[in-house]
């Protein structure tokens, strides 16, 4: 029987979501399975993608659904489920007309107590968080867990959770692999980033309170990142090397023009830190 997530010809998939990074790289890949999909979001932006495939205008914050009433799919992948809420109304508008129900979770529903490297699925979870859809403080997690709840309660075995860990590549617009892309290609900070460039790096070392709050790809925990993937690797999933994602961030990177990145040093920041410190 083949993996839920594996999809063949006529095959049709609702996508809530689809036109930003995680959700438009399944809407790409569906695509080239030959796979029908329908999009759902606020038509507000990606309008240029995808053309001829349907759209169907709604809003989550608002709870606006109407236009999923009377559908019916045999997959609906959830990319843009954040709170409980979002993915309460969604079922409720959908009902039994979803052959599986895929909710893209995070690794961030797991407990970091004890938490060790190539730990599986069965890592324990957070508790559930309700009642607030403010996810800043830690509480993207929990409210992840809700979410995942609320979909295996109403669904049971057609349901499928995903807890994807950190997602890097084109159109991520968080900056994190991003960020060491390109500062790798123009002579700074990270050495694989710098091959895949071709250019020449060295590397300085800094007191760690130099660098701004919420620096790209550094994490307090590392064993949050280094979980077993022998799970997705038995159900067919591939990984891309990892010189491959950066050589098409870089190009992607490139073509967009470098924009200034909302993360880490800026490049007059960086200037000054190493001259301190070099």
């Amino acid at each position: 029987m083949p993996h839920p997530l594996i999809v063949s010809a006529a095959v049709r998939i609702l996508l809530l979501g689809g036109t930003a990074f995680v959700g438009r790289a399944i809407a790409e890949a569906a695509l080239r399975s030959g796979a029908e999909i329908t999009l759902f979001g606020r038509g507000r932006t990606g309008t240029e993608l995808f053309p001829g495939v349907p759209r169907l205008t709604g809003d989550r914050d608002t709870g606006d659904y109407a236009a999923l009433r009377g559908g019916e799919w045999d997959v609906v992948i959830d990319v843009s489920g954040y709170v409980p809420r979002h993915v309460a109304q969604a079922m409720a508008a959908i009902g039994d007309n979803a052959g599986r129900y895929v909710f893209i979770s995070s690794q961030a529903v797991y407990r970091h107590e004890g938490l060790k490297a190539g730990a599986a699925e069965d890592a324990p979870r957070q508790a559930p968080l309700r009642g607030t859809e403010e996810m800043a403080g830690g509480n993207y997690g929990r409210l992840k867990v809700a979410c995942e709840d609320d979909v295996l309660a109403r669904y049971g075995d057609r349901a499928t959770i995903v807890r994807p860990g950190k997602v890097a590549g084109p159109h991520d617009w968080q900056d994190g692999l991003t960020y060491w892309v390109r500062y790798g290609a123009h002579g700074g900070l990270i050495a694989m980033c710098a091959d895949v460039a071709g250019t020449q790096i060295e590397l300085v070392r800094v007191p760690e309170n130099t660098a701004p709050p919420y620096f790209p790809l550094i994490r307090p925990v590392w064993a949050t990142q280094q979980r077993s993937a022998a799970k997705a690797r038995a159900a067919g999933m591939p990984a891309t090397p990892l010189p491959v994602t950066i050589a098409d961030v870089l190009s992607w990177d490139r073509e967009r023009g470098e924009p200034p990145l909302d993360r880490g040093f800026t490049p007059q920041q960086q200037a000054r830190v190493l001259a301190r410190f070099g």
